[in-house]
């Protein structure tokens, strides 16, 4: 464990982690992925994101590698009804609300549970009425390397009242380790999405992908879409377990990376408006989760987490050399 600096006088850690054909970086501030390099013909790759230091963490606003909550993607107007109960959340993008909103889990420092060579556990407190969400909520972020050439991240979570809850890695990845996303392949196991309006708000619609840019159900690369991708998919899953929701292939490296989830959707984000030191297009996230604006969809999977119950979201990476 190494100092990565402080904030606020608190002191923000790296952990380093290895396993078979995978090593990893985590950071205690917003539970981020900082790196992670996997051993392929040609050497290491590193596939994620990450800035080199903590002050690009704190000046970005792309949540770049974190894990963000305590609802990941939006929610609409910043509100939702929850047993009969209306509650306004803080805003941070319009009048919507963003990743948890502006002291979302991501702008957090969490505390190292437990940390081993190929096992890293963070956890977090969330106040009663944090970022306007009801209930005192426990989450724990855990980076595992359970098999080779695999990374598993998992959160979980518990709540003392019912809340929405939805956490989620928003890591970026680039299998070539540098270039233009747009020209990997991609393959998702979804024939509907959520469709949004203007602001990517869902409307309550989940059209068919048939003949449209969003048919990902044959790898193609993203760059044939024509169109900006910041999309949630509804995977074609059947019963619980992990699913293999998604198939990213380098267009240079000829890395996969097979992504198997606990979660019936994929939001698939380009990386149009990463700001530098990133490029544009300079890596993309497939965001495992719930759907977006769920607590306000009652037609949509249920994102509710009530008391007694435990959260868990898992998703698990597998890489072929």
């Amino acid at each position: 464990m190494e100092n990565f600096g402080t904030i606020g006088g608190t002191p923000v850690h790296k952990l380093a982690m290895r396993g078979p054909g995978v090593a990893a970086e985590i950071l205690t501030y917003g539970a981020t992925l900082r790196a992670l390099h996997i051993d392929t013909p040609r050497g290491p790759v590193n596939v994620a994101l990450g800035h080199e230091d903590l002050a690009g963490y704190l000046a970005e606003k792309g949540y770049v590698g974190a894990i963000v909550g305590r609802y990941a993607n939006r929610i609409g107007g910043s509100q939702f009804t929850l047993d009969g109960a209306v509650h306004r959340v803080v805003p941070n993008e319009g009048v919507n609300q963003l990743h948890g909103g502006p002291g979302g889990f991501s702008t957090r420092v969490w505390r190292v549970v437990s940390a081993a060579a190929t096992r890293v556990e963070l956890g977090l407190t969330s106040p009663d009425g944090e970022m306007g969400f009801p209930g005192a909520l426990e989450a724990t972020a855990i980076y595992e390397i359970p098999a080779p050439g695999t990374l598993r991240i998992t959160t979980q979570a518990t709540a003392d009242k019912s809340t929405p809850a939805n956490i989620v890695s928003h890591a970026y990845y680039n299998l070539d380790g540098g270039g233009d996303v747009r020209d990997h392949a991609l393959q998702i196991a979804a024939s509907r999405i959520v469709a949004v309006d203007k602001a990517l708000i869902p409307t309550g619609e989940m059209p068919g992908v048939s003949g449209t840019p969003f048919d990902f159900r044959k790898s193609k690369p993203l760059r044939d879409g024509g169109v900006h991708y910041d999309v949630n998919f509804c995977l074609d899953r059947a019963g619980d377990g992990l699913f293999l929701g998604a198939v990213l292939t380098g267009a240079k490296s000829g890395l996969a990376m097979e992504v198997h989830t606990s979660e019936p959707g994929i939001q698939l984000y380009d990386g149009k408006f990463l700001a530098p030191p990133f490029a544009a297009h300079g890596g993309l996230c497939l965001e495992c989760q719930l759907y977006p604006d769920a607590p306000n969809h009652p037609s949509f999977p249920d994102a509710i987490l009530r008391p007694g119950k435990r959260l868990t979201q898992i998703v698990e990476l597998r890489f072929k050399a």
